[in-house]
């Protein structure tokens, strides 16, 4: 669990209802459910337009990871290679199966596949880039719904808040109604800027940080495998590693 996330989260939360207290507002008066039902429905509906809905399924289970990232294993891939490069170096690359079939991501499969079949080291990383590219632009079109919806919201705010004017005029009549529909007006407002920039940006630059660090992984493994199959001794492999463990 990111506790920093959580604890970010809730930290923008409470400063804004502790806000509020203090100037003397209801806590209540933030909670419209008609202004919220306007931006969320508004904003991700302006989402899909803009993007498949596979990537949009595809973005919505990728912000597990902020709250939940994978694990860095670096340090225990860095082992891994290490055994790989000083069994290569004594039995022979094509002898690596057994460290293959142990392995469960199919990222490092393929790599060790290619490796073990001989591939020469400069198709093996002409391969193995065309998929960390592909994997990639993948990544990053699931996570750019998070930023779209971070630039769509406020304006879908301000929406919201011309609609609860427009409910406002209607009922000049009647005073009764006349609060409800400014309350509506302005905290949707506030929902759509809210949530632009403490929940929508925020996850959109927190999945960017994870994809990099992905990346950084399998550069490590990518590097590691050409320098394997090019027959560098293993000392050699073990400098390189130690770069993308610092």
């Amino acid at each position: 669990m990111d506790w920093s996330s959580l604890g970010g989260l809730a930290l923008a939360l409470i400063g804004i209802l502790v806000g509020q207290a203090v100037e003397g507002g209801q806590i209540g008066s933030l909670i419209q459910p008609a202004a919220f039902l306007i931006v969320m429905c508004g904003t991700f509906g302006a989402v899909l337009v803009q993007t498949n809905t596979k990537n949009f399924i595809a973005g919505l289970l990728f912000v597990r990871q902020v709250f939940s990232p994978p694990i860095d294993d670096r340090q225990e891939l860095a082992k891994r290679i290490n055994q790989w490069s000083h069994f290569a170096r004594k039995e022979g690359i094509f002898m690596l199966e057994p460290y293959m079939k142990k392995e469960t991501e199919p990222f490092i499969q393929k790599g060790l596949r290619l490796m073990i079949d001989g591939t020469p080291p400069d198709k093996l990383r002409q391969v193995m880039a065309i998929d960390m590219h592909f994997y990639e632009i993948q990544q990053r079109n699931a996570a750019k719904i998070w930023n779209a919806a971070g630039g769509y919201a406020p304006t879908v705010g301000i929406l919201g808040a011309v609609l609860g004017l427009i409910h406002v005029m209607e009922n000049l009549s009647d005073p009764s109604k006349l609060g409800s529909g400014i309350a509506v007006a302005f905290v949707a407002t506030i929902y759509g800027v809210g949530l632009a920039n403490l929940v929508f940006l925020p996850i959109s630059n927190k999945l960017k940080a994870l994809i990099q660090h992905e990346m950084m992984r399998r550069e490590m493994l990518l590097n590691a495998w050409v320098s394997i199959a090019s027959g560098d001794h293993p000392r050699i492999v073990e400098e390189r590693l130690l770069a993308y463990l610092r």
